[in-house]
């Protein structure tokens, strides 16, 4: 009997997508969270890197979007297959909600459906994926957008925000990188992750040079009738609050510590990007060795900037309970005046 001959998997995956784990930031994240369930400190974990404030008690998902969504489902009315672009009802409660600072009218057919922002990427992005496009995308950024124009092959050009002038885009740079080719600009406002609350004027300079190029803008803002219409304006107002109050401790207190510097107090979002010096530090290389030492040492989590576009920097989240802030701040300045060089003044 002859030996049969086994045939290699006649598949592959796409090379193009192969990406290191470590520069997104679910594996980020993972890798840090990792690095703290390895120490032995007793601690409870600091997320100053969450994105998602609504595992913390003081941001509570609404009473009313609860209610909403149990109701939804006891009705019985929403158990099928719905359109793919929505279901009429929820788009028509975000054009009415949309309409209300606008000087027109949108209609329900204006609007269309995703389940997150993270779809709503994938969809515009492979709709403006044609041969040869290009599409112009903020640093630092979100990194999704990267990793979507990579699966569809649409080139992304960078530019600049530039924190000397408030994190503003570079307007200049938009306009020296667009070619004949390029087809859309993102703009996130508020600007995660610098917090940044873009001006009037500055965004209607950004639309003027989109319209000159002749580009769409994905503007990337901020279940539905009952949560947009019911949802007490308190509930808003407590949530804004309490983002205000984390911002001002943190920026506050971000001065106390010499080789971190806050270039700009957080407007909006729930993200800061501080500049971090490791020259002022002893064996801390950069910014991702400073998360990863950071996590072993203080069972605090920072997102390194590089994962964001922007190496030397580190993402603060202050959308967390205010005493778990100030804990994290604690820790973090004794790290860097344990790790301080002899040269300089560790009691500052």
């Amino acid at each position: 009997m002859e030996k049969e001959i086994c045939k290699k998997w006649s598949f592959r995956g796409n090379e193009k997508l192969n990406i290191n784990t470590t520069d997104t930031i679910g594996g980020t994240l993972y890798w840090l969270r990792k690095t703290c369930g390895d120490n032995e400190d007793e601690r409870p974990l600091i997320p100053l890197s969450n994105g998602d404030p609504a595992i913390f008690p003081c941001f509570r998902t609404s009473l009313v979007a609860e209610a909403a969504v149990v109701h939804a489902l006891q009705s019985a009315q929403f158990n099928t297959y719905c359109p793919f672009f929505g279901m009429l009802p929820a788009r028509r409660a975000v054009a009415e909600y949309l309409s209300k600072d606008l000087p027109y009218k949108i209609s329900d057919d204006d609007v269309y459906m995703t389940l997150g922002c993270t779809q709503a990427i994938e969809v515009i992005v492979t709709v403006l994926a044609s041969p040869g496009a290009n599409i112009l995308l903020p640093k630092p950024g979100f990194p999704t957008f990267e990793a979507r124009c990579a699966f569809s092959d649409l080139e992304y050009r960078h530019f600049d925000l530039l924190p000397d002038k408030g994190w503003e885009m570079d307007l200049d740079a938009i306009e020296a990188l667009a070619d004949e080719n390029t087809v859309a600009i993102v703009v996130i406002n508020p600007g995660a992750p610098c917090g940044v609350v873009f001006s009037y004027d500055h965004l209607k300079k950004v639309a003027e040079i989109a319209r000159k190029l002749g580009i769409v803008v994905i503007s990337d803002e901020a279940a539905l009738p009952q949560i947009l219409h019911d949802t007490e304006k308190e509930y808003f107002a407590n949530c804004i609050n309490l983002m205000r109050k984390g911002a001002n401790i943190l920026y506050d207190r971000i001065k106390e510590i010499p080789c971190i510097t806050c270039p700009q107090k957080p407007e909006g979002a729930i993200f800061v990007m501080v500049k971090l010096d490791p020259s002022l530090l002893e064996d801390i290389d950069d910014d991702v060795d400073f998360c990863y030492k950071l996590a072993k040492e203080e069972s605090v989590i920072l997102m390194p900037g590089v994962v964001v576009g922007v190496k030397g920097w580190l993402r603060f989240c202050y959308a967390i309970e205010a005493p778990d802030l100030e804990d994290g701040i604690d820790r973090i300045k004794a790290f860097c005046q344990r790790h301080a060089k002899q040269t300089h003044i560790k009691d500052h």
